[in-house]
């Protein structure tokens, strides 16, 4: 039969009609088709432009997750991949002036349902979009859980800034700033510090972005220096964030703050203020490492001394009060509290029984993956995961954000009473909701 003129048949009636499928067939047909092509745009998407283990790790904790919510499916699907993702290449001049290199720049926003996007910009060697993808995703469970007006975003540039000179690091990141200078924006997506980047970094982004709308405008990156509108407490935000909420940790754990061994896995911002706010509570940290290995004495480390030391010499490498370690095998130490302020995935299913801590707080972003969490469920230790544990730094970052808005400006007692109060509610509201499951 002629089909009348001005009819448009899709290809699945067409299919329908050439095979001869009709009725209760052709109802699941229509049913059967979607959902296969959904599929098969999920598996293109997960084998081109977000193929990273990062961030299949990342999809899977949040399917366990929706699932477990009984989620609807179509906000489940929606928040699998990210809204808007952004890959640019760019060239910067050495300071030997006439070699010219060519980098790649990421800037993600996972979702923008929610206002503004939020999220920190990276410099690593092998930095990739579906890491950045993977952050992305995290940082917006992580501003949900304290209830910030945020989505989550994450950017990168695939460079190891330790072989850049600061002359070369300011025209990287200027000259990055330029490239994805349409997606940022004080009420766009407001970037901040991450690995590699400082508060350096974010001047530098705030003064290239200043330039580019011709007014001076604070408000686009937090993380700042404080004579740039940056917050007070904001540096140390993410370290003390996680150590502040040990006690309650303690508590639900049955550990003993008082002369707790706490072990440390990472020495930068958030390791280093970590092990200051756990020494000033009263704990013993007794091992902490950076990129080149670790160094550890069972009687205590004098945190201070360390700190000194790392900011004359640059790393922990020839500390000479305490015995060297490595990465891998301080982990395993016996302890009350681990704090991995690294990297990813330094906890998996091959290590995961030889941890000995009783509370595991979070610092870094993904170090333990999904086969590693069951494990550690199974042997009784206490995690307080990362999108809560390191939540402090997006939400002194979201106060710095207001008080660049409002050009008026809070007290560090202010600032820290306040992050205190979001973190132990969101804290008492994560474990309530734990304990119900």
């Amino acid at each position: 039969m002629r089909r009348p003129m001005g009819e448009s048949l899709s290809c699945r009636d067409r299919w329908c009609r050439r095979w001869g499928v009709r009725s209760k067939a052709c109802v699941r047909c229509r049913l059967w088709y979607p959902r296969r092509r959904m599929e098969s745009i999920s598996k293109g998407v997960e084998a081109r432009e977000w193929e990273s283990q990062m961030y299949r790790e990342a999809v899977a904790q949040f399917d366990r997750v929706a699932e477990i919510m009984n989620l609807d499916t179509n906000v489940w699907e929606r928040l699998r991949y990210p809204q808007r993702s952004l890959v640019v290449t760019f060239p910067y001049r050495r300071d030997k002036y006439s070699d010219v290199e060519t980098l790649f720049g990421y800037r993600v926003q996972h979702v923008l349902t929610m206002g503004p996007t939020k999220g920190g910009i990276r410099f690593a060697p092998d930095v990739n979009l579906g890491e950045v993808a993977a952050l992305a995703m995290l940082m917006t469970w992580k501003t949900s859980i304290v209830e910030l007006p945020f989505g989550g975003a994450k950017g990168g540039v695939r460079v190891n800034p330790l072989e850049l000179s600061l002359p070369e690091l300011q025209r990287v990141t200027r000259r990055y700033t330029v490239e994805v200078i349409n997606f940022i924006g004080p009420n766009k997506d407001i970037p901040a510090p991450d690995m590699g980047t400082n508060e350096q970094t974010m001047a530098w982004i705030m003064d290239t972005y200043s330039q580019e709308v011709g007014h001076t405008e604070p408000a686009v990156v937090t993380g700042k220096p404080p004579a740039l509108g940056g917050s007070v407490a904001r540096r140390e935000a993410t370290g003390r964030g996680v150590v502040s909420l040990l006690p309650a940790a303690a508590n639900h754990a049955g550990v003993n703050l008082s002369g707790a061994r706490v072990i440390v896995q990472g020495f930068g911002n958030v390791g280093r203020y970590a092990a200051i706010a756990a020494t000033e509570m009263g704990c013993s940290v007794v091992a902490v490492s950076d990129i080149h290995g670790g160094i550890c004495d069972p009687e205590g480390l004098e945190i201070g001394k360390v700190v000194r030391w790392v900011d004359e010499h640059g790393f922990l490498d020839g500390y000479p009060d305490a015995d060297p370690i490595g990465n891998a095998e301080l982990l395993e130490l016996p302890c009350g509290i681990l704090i991995p302020a690294a990297v990813a995935g330094v906890i998996h299913k091959d290590n995961a029984e030889r941890v000995q801590a009783r509370i595991i707080a979070e610092g870094a972003n993904a170090p333990t993956t999904m086969e590693a969490d069951q494990i550690l469920g199974d042997k009784g230790v206490f995690l307080i995961p990362d999108i809560l544990a390191n939540s402090g730094g997006v939400t002194v970052s979201y106060f710095e954000w207001v008080q660049d808005l409002q050009n008026y400006f809070w007290t560090e007692n202010e600032t820290v009473a306040r992050l205190r109060e979001i973190m132990n509610r969101a804290f008492d509201e994560v474990q309530s909701i734990s304990i119900k499951r």
